[in-house]
C-alpha cells in the first residue's frame, strides 16, 4: 500500500478513526531533510500492511500543522487509537523509524 495524502477533508476518517496504527509525515517539497526521508516513509508503506503511513504538506495543510504543533519539519508522529503516542523532529535512518511504532 502507498503513503495517503492526508488533508483537512480526510483527516477525521483516516487518521483519527483508523483501526491501524498511524504513522504521519509532516513535510513540504522545499525541505531537503524531507526529501531524504520520503522515500523511507514509502518503503514503510509499502512494506507494513498493519499500519497506515500518511503524508502532510505542511504548506497546503497548515492548520493540521499547527494542531501538532509542528515546529519543524519532517516531523514524524505515530497515533493509536486517536491519540498520539510518539513522535520525533528531523531525518532519521529507517530502523529508527520502524522503532517508533
Amino acid at each position: 500500500m502507498s503513503a495517503i495524502h492526508i488533508n483537512k477533508n480526510n483527516f477525521e476518517n483516516e487518521v483519527m478513526h483508523a483501526e491501524k496504527t498511524v504513522l504521519l509525515d509532516f513535510w513540504a517539497p522545499w525541505c531537503g531533510p524531507c526529501r531524504m526521508v520520503s522515500p523511507i516513509i514509502d518503503e514503510i508503506a509499502a512494506e507494513r500492511t498493519d499500519i497506515r503511513v500518511g503524508k502532510i504538506n505542511v504548506d497546503e495543510e497548515p492548520e493540521l500543522a499547527a494542531q501538532f504543533n509542528v515546529m519543524s519539519i519532517p516531523t514524524l508522529v505515530v497515533i493509536k487509537n486517536g491519540r498520539i503516542v510518539n513522535e520525533a523532529m528531523g531525518a532519521r535512518p529507517k530502523s529508527a523509524i520502524l522503532s517508533l511504532l
